[in-house]
Order: C-alpha cells, then structure tokens, then sequence
C-alpha cells in the first residue's frame, strides 16, 4: 500500500493552510513528517484520512484517488493513531482494540468470535496481549499507546497514520513506540507518523517530509535532507549534527549557555 500526495492544496475559506504539496509514502517505509505549529502537518493528515476532501490535486490510495473512495473503503486501507487523551470510560484494552474492527461489521452487530481473535491477535503482535483484560485509562502512556497501535492493526489497513505518537510520552516509552513503529514498516506496513522531535526522524525514518507554513520545504532521505540548515528553517535554531556510532545526533547550540555548546 502507498499514498501518493500529487500538488496538494487546502484552504480554509480564505486562508490558505497547503500550498503544492508532493511526496509519496512507500510500503514497507517509515515517512517522518516534520514541521513547527501551524506548518500543516494536522491537516495534512485529515486529508490523507478523507476527513477533508475539499482539496485541490490529488492523494492516491495505491493508485486510487482518495475522493472516489467511502468512508468505509478508505477504513480498509488507512488506519489512524491519534496522541493518547483522558479515557472517560473504563473500557479493558481489548474492548479499545475491538473498536478498530467495527469497519467490517454492520452498524447494528456487535463484535463476534472473528473481530475478538484479530483484536488479540493484534495485541499479542506487539507483545501486550497480557494488558488485555486491564482497565485502559490505568495503562502507563507508553502501554496506551501500544494499545492504540493495536486497534490500527485489529483494523487490518496497511497504511498507518500516527498523530504525533510521542507527543505525551517520557524517554523510555519514546523509544518503545518508535521501535515498534518501525519493526512494523519493516514487516511491510506502510507508516506516517509526525513528530516534533527531529532525533525521530533521523533514527526511525526511511524518508523525512518538512513542511513550513504549509509547504513542502524537503522531502528525501533523513540522511540527504536533514542539516542544521533545515532545522534552523524550520524551528528557528542554530544546531549541530554529530556523528555517532548510533547514527547522527542534533545538537542545539546555545553560545554563552552553561552546560551548553559554544556555537564559536
């Protein structure tokens, strides 16, 4: 499964939010998309997803026009992971990934033998069926989110589009979720997922999208577009990228900071 994005525009009314955005997003591949608030990145996703189809150019679905297909069809082929928020209800971690199966039922039927075994068989992918009977809301952030990416899979789409997957997380869980991102595109799937923190993309991503006051300002490899140039670009500071045996590292330069990298 890929998505092709073909001089994508949008606007709200008036206000122009996407101005000729191109990328393609390939199976099997991690695409990191990039960008400081306000860039884009937000809708972007909403119509990738076919929550906005008022858009001029065109989004491919392998190779079908995104706009031609129902909501049900586009359920199929993308999945969405959203940033983990308060669970008001106190459904077990099953039940959460349940509801990624309710795309292949009729409204009026509830989730049978079928949409059970593919939501277990979900969790045990990513190594949490033991959190299935566990109250959701009482999961660490890293284990929600897990379950999260657990109800994409139940969902059976090979597209998958992860809203800022790390945005609420601590260090350790980061690093549980973006490895487990990219053992799945690894497995074939295809990942999109944004991110506010370019280490992410520089060791998770196969390719990298910037995008600033909603344009495409690089697109390619992390290790051909991403320098302290593009960063500064885009987030406003002066970095560094060093070379480590675990790949490259960005490193802020705060001159006259104690502690800090003198930028001399």
């Amino acid at each position: 499964m890929s998505i092709a994005v073909e001089h994508l525009q949008f606007a709200y009314r008036a206000r122009p939010v996407l101005r000729d955005v191109s990328f393609c997003a390939e199976e099997g591949r991690l695409l990191a998309v990039l960008g400081p608030n306000g860039a884009g990145k937000t809708t972007l996703f909403r119509c990738v997803l076919g929550l906005l189809r008022g858009y001029q150019g065109r989004i491919l679905v392998d190779g079908t026009e995104a706009r031609t297909l129902s909501a049900r069809e586009l359920a199929h082929r993308i999945a969405y992971i959203p940033q983990i928020h308060g669970q008001a209800f106190a459904y077990s971690a099953l039940e959460m990934v349940l509801m990624g199966t309710t795309h292949s039922i009729s409204p009026f039927s509830a989730p049978k033998e079928k949409e059970t075994a593919a939501a277990l068989a979900a969790l045990e992918r990513l190594g949490i069926a033991h959190l299935a009977e566990q109250n959701f809301s009482r999961l660490s952030g890293g284990e929600q989110q897990l379950v999260l990416v657990a109800r994409a899979l139940a969902q059976q789409a090979y597209t998958l589009v992860m809203d800022e997957p790390t945005a609420s997380l601590d260090y350790g869980n980061q690093t549980l979720v973006l490895a487990r991102a990219s053992a799945l595109a690894r497995e074939g799937y295809t990942v999109i997922l944004s991110t506010h923190n370019p280490q992410h993309a520089l060791w998770y991503a196969d390719a990298v999208l910037a995008l600033q006051d909603g344009e495409a300002v690089a697109f390619g490899a992390p290790g051909e577009v991403m320098n302290a140039d593009l960063l500064q670009r885009l987030y406003g500071v002066r970095t560094a990228l060093l070379q480590t045996e675990s790949g490259p590292l960005v490193v802020p330069l705060m001159k006259g900071r104690e502690g800090g990298v003198e930028d001399g």
